[in-house]
């Protein structure tokens, strides 16, 4: 009997979702760096034989570039425990700033995001047969029902 996990890797392995491969292969490669290199990188792609590294500030790009070597034998360690991931064809990395920061910018949508639902309820009920300390409430819920709605 075949599990959920067995379909989705087929669907994983079609080419139309081969870039969810290549993003897992990237995110087991900055899982492997040290917290000062995940801090640093906004995001990795590779481009003909070439890892680029987009990197958040200016400051992180010395101790990157100083730190190449370490960077190339995570790749082949990868690519020789992981076989779905082959980097064996990145022959040089290339870092640079990226304008664009991922996590600030999340940061920024997320504070200036307020969410505003709209009443649900009609706020009709019936509040004859209850006593008179709670049918008090049951008229202030009602009174903030309505103004809810408006």
């Amino acid at each position: 009997m075949k599990t959920i996990g067995n379909h989705f890797f087929a669907l994983i392995r079609q080419h139309q979702f081969a870039p969810f491969v290549k993003f897992s292969c990237y995110s087991k490669f900055l899982s492997l760096l040290p917290p000062r290199f995940k801090n640093a990188i906004n995001y990795i792609t590779a481009k003909n034989n070439t890892l680029l590294i987009a990197l958040s500030h200016p400051g992180f790009k010395i101790e990157i570039d100083n730190n190449r070597d370490l960077l190339k034998s995570l790749l082949k360690d990868i690519s020789k425990h992981d076989s779905s991931c082959n980097f064996s064809n990145i022959n040089s990395i290339m870092t640079f700033i990226s304008s664009f920061n991922a996590q600030s910018e999340l940061n920024d949508k997320q504070n200036k995001t307020i969410p505003y639902y709209d009443e649900l309820s009609e706020g009709e009920f019936d509040t004859d047969h209850i006593d008179n300390d709670l049918k008090a409430i049951f008229d202030r819920i009602k009174r903030d029902i309505k103004c809810n709605q408006q």
